[in-house]
């Protein structure tokens, strides 16, 4: 009579038998709080507004770093409590300054992405070069058409390449 388990012979060059390396796991349903919370997360809305959270917290935290390393012109002629005045100010400016585009930057994308998500039916790059050009042109309205355009290819182009360097749509 046979063994229902392979000789270590037969098991191949690792010597593990075939049962050890493929365990298969029984498929676990959700539970009912994790399909509410799949269901709050899937609205555009709830989204885009978190997305803009952080994306201003982002913000933040870059213009905390970045106000930190601006240099006052007249730096050799001021004081140190001055300079540390002067750059305490610069940090305060950039924060704000760069949670208020962050925020919107990340709140457009956001919405923008899950809308054509939802009108297309599918989760592939398009839909991030579509949120990509939406954002950018949003982004650089105010510069006029060409800004507009240019903003627009500019943005999707460097959403698709993160969307390619992640791989998230494979």
């Amino acid at each position: 009579m046979a063994s229902p388990e392979p000789s270590a012979a037969g098991a191949g060059a690792g010597g593990e038998s075939s049962s050890q390396a493929a365990a298969v796991e029984p498929i676990r349903m959700p539970t009912a709080e994790e399909i509410k919370g799949q269901d709050i997360w899937n609205n555009c809305a709830v989204r885009s507004v978190v997305s803009g959270v952080m994306g201003g917290g982002l913000g933040v935290l870059m213009g905390l770093f970045f106000g930190a390393l601006d240099n006052p012109i007249m730096a050799e002629e001021m004081t140190a409590r001055q300079q540390i005045v002067y750059t305490a100010k610069q940090m305060g400016r950039r924060s704000i300054s760069n949670a208020k585009t962050f925020a919107v930057m990340g709140l457009i994308f956001s919405a923008a992405e899950c809308v054509v998500e939802k009108a297309r039916a599918k989760h592939d790059t398009t839909n991030t070069a579509v949120a990509g050009c939406v954002t950018g042109g949003a982004l650089a309205v105010k510069g006029g058409p060409k800004a507009t355009c240019i903003g627009c290819a500019g943005f999707a182009a460097f959403s698709v390449a993160i969307e390619k360097f992640f791989d998230r749509h494979t």
